[in-house]
């Protein structure tokens, strides 16, 4: 690498002399004998207590290797192919083995897990609270000359042998490993996937001590989140950026929001993840840190100041000045293998990060966004999908419009219109912590938005739960509603999300994230929640979720009084949908609910709510879809399509019901080529039949 002549900001002499002392591998004592004079004196000048002479700086420079008067202007080192390079970790000495990094594997692997867990760590490392953090994913494919300069940058053929001596199929990291490399041979492209978030606190901190850098960059399981309302509390999300990378290679580079070794701009590591591995006799751990030499380190690397030339073939520029962290995955590809091209995994990042952070992303009030994201990709540095900022709007339009109406506190008591949004109050009673003598349960009272669903919108009835950041925690269907109740959806902010207390927010904010499991995906008995809060804890949380529900159906049911035929005058005129014959016992699974109607296509869209009476075996079902008559046999329909929603699965035309639940959703499309008449002129049953699994 060449260093260039880029001028960098000032910073104190002490600083830079103790940056090129272990740069060059010199100890304080070994510049002291140097010059002649005591250790102390060299100390004095590294803390700042004093300067040296003019004759002595210029000693200083001769020393070090530097041109004249680069204690001026605080000249780096010149860089050389010697000077940074890969540093491996050793085996353990009791013959200790890991094949692969566990923490990668405690999430389900996927380029949308990737994306969401990034996104929610640079989302907790907000620095200024009134702008938003931007967050840019770029995805890009590169080949011949600038695969080359790429591979030399990063000492590709230093590291290649350590990647081919752990390419061992007989274990799950290394036949990964294996299948990046055969790739990477037959295609002659590599591609990168860096993830830039600005206006974060980027990687603060010393080299080892505690700090953001070490952190992220060498330590597993330690989040260093002291925001309450951060998304990430058990250390782990950042393993999916490894994770995504074919080889477990990231490089780094960060502009820090508070300086280190009196600098801010372009601190940079490189780390593999490789498992266990041996390689000329030598039996390595696995992990290596690509950076300078630390003397006082045997096989560890620092983090270095690179210059603009090493940056930009590292493809690690960032077009903001402003702080934050880039990361680049270096053979980056979809675990989940749901996405093999460009275009297919721009699609997956964008359709992931509308799906986990649309509430992040809804601005009101003449607030700015938490959170802005867009997405492109590129093919040796040409476009070829062009840079899409993802808009909650357009991929979540009932549940944007409802945050909005409580940012701009445009919310109203009724549903009456298709664009109302009803706020409403869900409470939390947290009990006191266990280390808390003496302490007494503090109520919070968490908002419940609920707002008619948009047109068109495939999963409707829903619940989305968030906190702090508003990254989605819970998503489910909201059963047991009334029949001729409207398609919904339902938005619970809680904690400080809620904005309700000052002080009680935090509180629940608190006991909600030690309610999440690793993956941030429910609310729930976890053992942090157990050993941290008093006894109840559980049922508190239990009571919370069912006043949730409750408070949902209530806000939903219909006034119209009904009818002798069972329905709602409102949707009896609206859809024909009559609800299924009664119960054949009380042992037998039943239709509670079915709703629905006709759309543009002439098929009926019916989503039904299944009784289960409680046993240890599945039920194994086949919904029939009639179609009521005068008199005479009911004419049967063909389903187009079936969808599990809640507690079952789909299989052809078997539904599947898990056992020892007491409710089972699923919906149905019909097909139109069955229908006995026009749609509009049938009424539509659905009944269940008890079935073989895989057959009828």
């Amino acid at each position: 690498m060449t260093q260039d002549d880029t001028p960098r900001e000032a910073e104190a002499f002490g600083a830079w002399l103790g940056r090129q002392l272990r740069r060059k591998g010199l100890s304080q004592s070994d510049l002291a004998s140097a010059l002649d004079v005591t250790r102390a004196a060299v100390s004095a000048w590294i803390t700042g207590r004093a300067m040296p002479r003019v004759e002595k700086i210029h000693q200083i420079e001769e020393v070090l290797g530097l041109a004249a008067g680069a204690s001026v202007t605080r000249d780096e080192t010149p860089e050389s192919s010697s000077y940074v390079s890969w540093h491996h970790r050793l085996a353990h000495s009791d013959g200790g083995r890991e094949l692969g990094n566990a923490a990668a594997f405690a999430f389900d692997a996927s380029l949308a897990i990737t994306a969401r867990e990034a996104t929610q760590n640079s989302l907790d490392e907000r620095w200024d609270r009134t702008r938003p953090v931007r967050v840019r994913f770029t995805l890009h494919e590169i080949s011949g000359e600038r695969l080359r300069r790429l591979q030399e940058a990063m000492r590709w053929d230093e590291l290649a042998p350590h990647i081919e001596a752990a390419s061992d199929a007989r274990h799950k990291v290394g036949r990964t490993i294996a299948d990046g490399l055969h790739e990477l041979r037959e295609s002659g492209k590599l591609l990168l996937l860096r993830i830039d978030d600005f206006n974060a606190n980027g990687l603060t901190g010393p080299e080892y001590d505690d700090g953001r850098f070490a952190a992220v960059v060498r330590r597993q399981l330690e989040s260093r989140k002291s925001d309450t309302a951060a998304g990430g509390s058990f250390g782990l999300g950042k393993a999916t950026i490894w994770g995504a990378s074919r080889f477990g290679l990231v490089l780094v580079g960060s502009t820090l929001s508070e300086p280190f070794e009196g600098l801010r701009e372009r601190r940079v590591i490189g780390r593999i993840d490789l498992p266990w591995h041996e390689l000329n006799g030598v039996q390595y751990a696995g992990p290596a840190w690509l950076g300078n030499p630390d003397p006082l380190r045997e096989s560890a690397a620092r983090s270095w100041w690179a210059g603009e030339r090493t940056i930009e073939e590292l493809h690690l520029h960032r077009h903001s000045s402003d702080p934050g962290t880039s990361f680049l995955i270096v053979g980056a590809h979809d675990p989940a293998g749901e996405a093999t091209s460009l275009e297919e995994m721009h699609r997956v990042l964008v359709r992931g990060l509308a799906s986990g952070f649309w509430a992040s992303m809804v601005d009101g009030s003449g607030r700015s966004p938490m959170l802005e994201v867009s997405v492109r990709a590129l093919r040796d540095d040409q476009e070829a999908v062009a840079e899409e900022r993802v808009d909650p709007h357009a991929h979540e339009p009932a549940r944007a419009r409802a945050v909005r109406a409580f940012l701009d506190r445009t919310t109203v008591s009724r549903l009456s219109k298709a664009d109302d949004v009803v706020e409403l109050s869900v409470p939390l009673t947290v009990p006191p912590l266990k280390a808390q003598v003496g302490g007494r349960p503090v109520e919070h009272r968490a908002v419940l938005l609920v707002t008619p669903a948009a047109a068109h919108e495939e999963k409707f009835n829903r619940l989305i739960g968030v906190r702090g950041n508003r990254m989605t925690i819970l998503d489910r269907a909201v059963t047991g509603v009334a029949l001729g109740s409207p398609e919904f959806q339902a938005v619970l902010l809680a904690g400080t999300a809620a904005d309700s207390e000052v002080g009680v927010d935090e509180i629940a904010e608190s006991f909600l994230r030690a309610a999440e499991p690793p993956e941030h995906n429910d609310w729930k008995p976890t053992e942090d929640l157990t050993s941290t809060y008093a006894r109840g804890a559980t049922t508190r949380l239990k009571e919370f979720r069912k006043a949730i529900l409750a408070t949902i159906r209530a806000a939903v049911k219909p006034i119209d009084p009904v009818g002798s035929t069972g329905v709602p005058s409102a949707l009896r005129d609206l859809t024909n949908l009559v609800p299924a014959p009664a119960p054949r016992n009380k042992g037998y699974p039943t239709v509670r609910s079915a709703t629905g109607g006709v759309d543009d296509n002439g098929a009926w869209r019916i989503r039904v709510e299944v009784k289960l009476p409680m046993r240890e075996d599945p039920w194994v079902l086949r919904p029939l879809l009639r179609f009521a008559t005068r008199s005479g046999p009911k004419p049967e329909a063909r389903w187009a399509s079936l969808s599990a929603e809640s507690n079952c699965e789909v299989s052809g035309d078997i539904l599947l019901c898990s056992p020892e639940e007491r409710t089972a959703v699923f919906s149905g499309v019909s097909d139109v080529t069955s229908h006995p008449a026009a749609s509009r002129l049938l009424i539509a049953e659905v009944d269940l039949i008890q079935a073989k699994e895989g057959g009828r």
